[in-house]
């Protein structure tokens, strides 16, 4: 790679770090729903066309932030994960990874779990990001299951057609029934979580740290884990 070159790549990557920046910014400070290009372009001191350059859309540059937003979330949750030991202490550590950094980062999660941005449909690249801790809910009852240590939800009749299919879907080597448990767990995790960010728990629950451990270890019996070295 030419000098030149390398500086120019150098260049690129600082302006779209500072685009995204001033765009987060006007998050906190308006909402997703009032995001301007324009707006970004003028509080840089860039001119139209060339943020256009970096992001041809508003809806380009919501994407990144959206991407950005579910990988930072993701990378707190895996370093979380690998912290812990047991299958049911992985989850909790997870999980309380995932609300230290809502509670640290509450516009993004708005972002990505509060109200979708009208005009705006999510793209197919955002899957992965996004992805990312459920996939991590899914390997740690996996990895219970391997050990013979998962007790295993009863299942419901009238959802196994269901199961079966979600189950093919998502996680072919756990039982349906354990598969439909984590996807409702993964729901009510981000719905623990939105609630206690967006003002519900308000007046309601007072030590929420506590609450949230509590609620989540029931998530988690409700997969099957159990607390314990298994």
């Amino acid at each position: 790679m030419s000098t030149a070159h390398g500086a120019r790549a150098r260049a690129r990557i600082e302006v779209t770090a500072a685009i995204k920046d001033e765009a987060r910014r006007q998050l906190a400070a308006q909402g997703a729903t009032r995001l301007s290009l324009r707006a970004v372009a003028r509080e840089l001191g860039m001119v139209s066309s060339a943020l256009y350059r970096y992001f041809p859309s508003r809806d380009d540059l919501l994407t990144a932030l959206i991407i950005d937003a579910y990988d930072s979330l993701g990378e707190s949750a895996e370093a979380a994960h690998e912290a812990s030991a047991s299958p049911f202490e992985r989850w909790i550590t997870v999980c309380e990874a995932v609300r230290g950094w809502a509670l640290d980062h509450p516009h993004e999660y708005a972002l990505i779990y509060g109200s979708p941005v009208p005009g705006y449909t999510a793209p197919d690249a955002t899957v992965p990001a996004a992805a990312r801790v459920g996939l991590l809910l899914i390997g740690i009852a996996r990895d219970a299951h391997q050990r013979a240590a998962l007790d295993r939800p009863a299942p419901a009749d009238d959802l196994r057609r269901e199961a079966e299919r979600m189950a093919a879907d998502l996680a072919p080597d756990l039982p349906p029934e354990v598969v439909t448990a984590l996807v409702a767990a993964w729901a009510q995790l981000y719905g623990l979580v939105g609630f206690e960010l967006f003002g519900q728990f308000n007046r309601v629950v007072e030590d929420r740290e506590t609450f949230f451990r509590h609620a989540v270890g029931q998530l988690a019996r409700g997969v099957g884990l159990v607390p314990g070295p298994r």
